[in-house]
């Protein structure tokens, strides 16, 4: 098949197409190619320029994450760049102060949300590198999202070094310029000379006070403000201060203007720079000086008429001024106008006579008081005297040094203010130092005031309050933590009922954690509603638990009330019916006893008595210790009785040939007390005595008496008691670990004595010492 030429040339210019997109798809793959390797190289060469920067930069997300090389993991101190923003602060590892870090994250969230910049200066802890942050919204291409792109510099040399020049170049600034303006300022003449003694500078006052035209000119031709004084000119008074290195004062007259006035001239030598001069116009001084006086006189004069106690104090502090009602107020004695008091004395003299406020360490009280006299200005403070006189001190220093001291009675003004001011300052206290939750409610419903422990026991935050909700918005917060949220209504009906209805309601809710609060609505005076809640879960379990705990101790109490009344007949009815069986048979009734027989008969007789007295004393013993002795007192002698006593013992002192130092007189005086019981605590006290002590010892009974009650004491020189034992001996029934009861010396006499000693509000002291006896100590009211 043969082609026509227009198919040949047709199928070249397809060739020849097809060629040149080969041959331009080629070339524009290596341009391409160079292109990313221009890329690649670019990105190398800015990723080390940012490496070799002295900036370093750190993105910061909007979740917080962060993005940044390790080298500023380096600067902060830590390890390696942690994760996110809030974990800089590495601790004691490093990273940034807590301070500083809610600064940085504060900035930063203000950044991403307005896209404002920032800078500011932060310094790693235990480091002393000062660390410039400057931060600003990053581009979109870098991180989308509102992310902030955050520069960190380190200029710890330069920041030293500049803050250092700059306090140089400031501080020379400022003292040149203050050097200057206060030479050419100063109303004094003033001048320099230089090492030849001539006139280098002069200021504005020195050109005036000599009728020069202008400063250059009075340099110029040397015109000299002081005359030739007893042969030496300005210029050689000058030469000697420079030459003896001293300055030189001196008083002379000198043509100011057009007036022949006093002038104090001094020259002051520069060292090497020369002397420099100036001159005090003492004319204007001696007058000023007349004129004070003349007014002082007329303040004084003045002052002397005020109804408030006014005093003046000089430069060395002494009393130079004190009208009448300062006198008054402080109590100043008639000898102080003939002897000016210095500042301490007048305050030793009015503490004396109880003018001053009470202090806690009055001399360092007085020191601060004479910081009156430096102060830069004046002091105003309230003093409280013990007579309750309300003073206001106002002190003002004076110019010389002296103090301008007023002191003025405000007791009545002060009076309803200070008793304003208590009130709400203990209302505030209370408050918050009550265990209630508070808070004041007015008509409207809207909160005054609350203590701290209301948000805390609703789990409210303190920052809602400060709006001063409604008692609408407060009974919404606190619903969800009802355990029943209708029962809020009942809340919002006792705060309205207190402060619409002037009512007092209450009533109790329980939380949803378990908690029971116990609320209550009073009416206050001002119109306002106080709402009282109390967390009452702890004292409602007590209160059931002690409910419980009451009941079983009430049952126990009447079980052992009829216990004691059984006891009580039980014990005594067949010892009675024993006792008297063998007094029958000791009389003969059932005939007559052999000799043995009357032995047998007098032993139990004697076991009978024995037992007894043992029987009554467990019973009364027991009884003291439920409460349940009788206790019927009357009056008594007490050396009669004690005296009783000890005769009744006679024959058991006599078979030990004891001896027996009764103390006392009728001084002792009288008790009231039960005879009974009372002889019988004595008699126990007096009958352990008598078994302690040895064959042919001494026992004292003492009595006297005291501004507290009578004292009967009761001493032996027997073996003793260890404390141990002591503590045993006064012990009741005390049961051993295998159920037996404890032997303990003198039985059970020692522990009723005590019990009938307390019982008649006395008490009972024992002192024993192994191998020295034994002292009992009765003290009765």
């Amino acid at each position: 098949m043969e082609l026509s030429p227009v198919a040949l040339v047709m199928l070249g210019l397809l060739l020849a197409a097809w060629t040149f997109g080969a041959v331009w798809l080629v070339l524009a793959a290596q341009s391409r190619a160079r292109h990313a390797r221009t890329a690649r190289s670019t990105a190398r060469r800015l990723t080390r320029m940012i490496d070799d920067s002295p900036a370093i930069p750190l993105l910061v997300r909007s979740d917080g994450k962060i993005e940044g090389p390790e080298r500023l993991a380096a600067w902060l101190g830590l390890a390696k760049l942690p994760g996110y923003l809030s974990e800089l602060d590495g601790g004691e590892a490093g990273g940034l102060e807590a301070d500083d870090l809610d600064q940085l994250r504060d900035a930063v969230r203000k950044t991403q949300k307005t896209a404002a910049p920032f800078s500011m200066v932060a310094t790693p802890r235990g480091s002393g590198k000062s660390l410039a942050i400057r931060g600003h919204l990053a581009d979109p291409v870098i991180a989308p999202n509102g992310a902030a792109l955050l520069w960190w510099f380190d200029f710890s040399e330069s920041q030293g070094e500049l803050a250092r020049l700059r306090s140089e170049t400031a501080r020379a600034k400022t003292d040149f310029a203050a050097l200057v303006g206060l030479i050419e300022a100063a109303p004094t003449p003033m001048w320099f000379r230089g090492p030849d003694m001539k006139l280098r500078l002069v200021n504005s006052a020195y050109v005036e006070a000599v009728g020069s035209e202008s400063a250059e000119d009075c340099v110029k031709n040397q015109v000299e403000l002081i005359e030739v004084v007893d042969g030496l000119s300005a210029a050689q008074v000058a030469r000697q201060a420079a030459d003896k290195d001293l300055p030189v004062e001196r008083i002379v007259q000198a043509t100011v203007g057009t007036q022949r006035r006093t002038l104090r001239v001094s020259d002051l030598p520069l060292g090497k720079e020369g002397v420099a001069g100036y001159a005090i116009d003492i004319e204007e001084m001696e007058e000023q000086a007349r004129e004070f006086r003349a007014f002082r006189e007329a303040q004084r004069s003045i002052i002397d008429q005020l109804s408030v106690g006014v005093a003046q104090f000089d430069a060395d502090r002494v009393l130079t001024f004190a009208n009448q009602p300062f006198q008054r107020i402080f109590a100043m004695p008639p000898a102080a106008r003939l002897d000016p008091l210095k500042f301490d004395r007048f305050l030793d003299t009015a503490r004396e006579a109880g003018r001053l406020p009470e202090v806690r360490d009055f001399p360092v009280w007085r020191r601060e008081l004479g910081g009156w006299f430096t102060a830069g200005e004046a002091s105003e403070d309230a003093w409280t005297l013990s007579d309750g006189t309300h003073l206001r001190i106002v002190a003002q220093p004076l110019p010389d040094g002296g103090l301008f001291m007023v002191a003025e009675d405000r007791s009545e003004q002060l009076a309803l203010s200070a008793g304003r001011d208590t009130l709400l300052r203990t209302r505030t206290a209370t408050f918050d130092s009550l265990f209630e939750s508070l808070a004041v409610f007015a008509p409207d419903g809207r909160m005054q005031l609350w203590n701290r422990r209301f948000p805390e026991i609703w789990g409210l935050p303190e920052e809602w309050f400060d709006e001063h909700p409604r008692i609408e918005s407060l009974l919404e917060r606190i619903g969800s933590r009802l355990a029943r949220p209708g029962q809020r209504e009942a809340i919002g009906e006792v705060v309205r009922a207190a402060t619409l209805d002037r009512k007092q309601r209450g009533g109790r809710v329980q939380l949803s954690n378990g908690r029971t609060l116990e609320f209550a609505g009073v009416p206050l005076p001002d119109g306002n509603g106080l709402l009282t809640v109390l967390d009452v879960t702890d004292s409602k379990k007590a209160e059931d638990a002690l409910r419980e705990r009451n009941t079983a101790l009430e049952e126990a109490d009447a079980v052992k009330t009829r216990f004691l009344a059984n006891m009580s007949y039980e014990f005594r009815t067949p010892l009675t019916s024993i006792g008297g069986f063998a007094e029958l048979l000791q009389t003969g009734v059932a005939g007559q006893l052999s000799d043995q027989g009357q032995e047998y008969v007098a032993a139990i007789l004697a076991s009978v008595g024995r037992l007894s007295a043992q029987i009554e004393s467990v019973l009364d013993l027991t009884q003291s210790e439920a409460g349940l002795l009788p206790i019927a007192t009357e009056e008594t002698d007490l050396l009669t009785f004690v005296t009783q006593i000890v005769r009744e013992r006679e024959d058991a002192i006599e078979d030990k040939s004891l001896t027996l130092d009764l103390r006392g007189d009728r001084s002792a005086g009288t008790i009231m007390a039960d005879i009974r019981q009372l002889k019988r605590a004595i008699g126990n006290l007096l009958d352990n005595a008598i078994k302690a002590a040895p064959t042919g010892g001494r026992i004292l009974v003492a009595l006297s008496r005291r501004k507290q009650g009578v004292r009967i004491v009761v001493s032996d020189n027997g073996p003793g008691m260890k404390p141990s034992e002591l503590a045993r001996a006064l012990d009741g029934y005390r049961m051993g670990a295998d159920g037996k009861p404890e032997s303990r010396r003198g039985g059970l006499g020692l522990p009723l004595a005590r019990q009938l000693i307390e019982a008649h509000g006395g008490r009972l002291e024992l002192q024993s010492e192994k191998g020295s006896g034994t002292t009992a100590t009765i003290v009765l009211p």
